[in-house]
């Protein structure tokens, strides 16, 4: 909601007096040399912490361009959407719930993975930190942003987290789907897939066709994400 408390005769005066400097035009500062430093800092600010995190830990492993190009203008234009906001005294309710709805969009071209989801609503909050904290010390500001990636960066790590690849598979000797014979399916699968598999779990399971859904889980031997292992069929 925009503020409405104000004396015309002291903006009227104000606008006049800057007419009179040449910094105002209908009644609207011109420009603002602070303002404008300030506007150029924290962008250059903002944009370096949402490339690190794309650059350095979403793009590593999951390769995608097209996420990269997203996020990267998801962080740009939140962040000049709320600076602005805030130089026009707008609350700060009515400007997160602004990119509340930028996060419940959903592209309608295929799923997003909850990994691109996670990442979009980093970027976004990194954004939405940078762009409304204009009063806030650049150390805790700075400090900010480092424990988000520091958190990441944990988080990302092998060392700490142990990443377990998955894949669906339409599996027909459905004789070896029994729990008896849970050890000559692991061995099956690894034979035909040559993957290290740790787990296999049985899903739907369609005895007219002698065929079952089976989720293995395996360790990979890269680092890189696989876009299409929850794919279960042919379009």
């Amino acid at each position: 909601m925009i503020q409405t408390d104000y004396d015309p005769q002291i903006v009227a005066e104000h606008a006049a007096s800057l007419a009179e400097k040449g910094l105002a035009f209908m009644g609207v500062e011109f420009f603002d040399p602070s303002n404008l430093a300030m506007l150029f800092i924290r962008f250059i600010f903002n944009l370096l912490i949402c490339w690190i995190i794309i650059q350095f830990f979403y793009y590593r492993k999951s390769r995608r361009k097209d996420y990269y190009f997203t996020f990267m203008l998801f962080g740009v234009t939140i962040f000049l959407i709320l600076f602005i906001l805030q130089n026009l005294s707008i609350e700060v309710g009515f400007a997160l719930g602004l990119f509340g709805i930028f996060g419940m969009i959903r592209y309608r071209t295929e799923t997003v993975q909850i990994r691109e989801m996670t990442y979009l609503f980093i970027i976004i909050g990194v954004s939405v930190v940078n762009g409304l904290s204009q009063d806030v010390p650049w150390v805790t500001l700075t400090m900010a942003n480092v424990l988000v990636i520091l958190t990441i960066w944990l988080l990302e790590s092998n060392k700490f987290l142990k990443h377990t690849s998955t894949k669906i598979v339409l599996y027909e000797k459905i004789a070896l789907i029994t729990p008896d014979r849970y050890d000559d399916l692991i061995a099956d699968l690894k034979t035909r897939t040559g993957l290290d598999i740790t787990k296999a779990e049985v899903g739907h399971i369609d005895f007219l066709r002698d065929a079952a859904y089976l989720k293995i889980y395996y360790k990979a031997n890269s680092s890189e994400i696989n876009t299409i292992d929850t794919v279960t069929r042919f379009s």
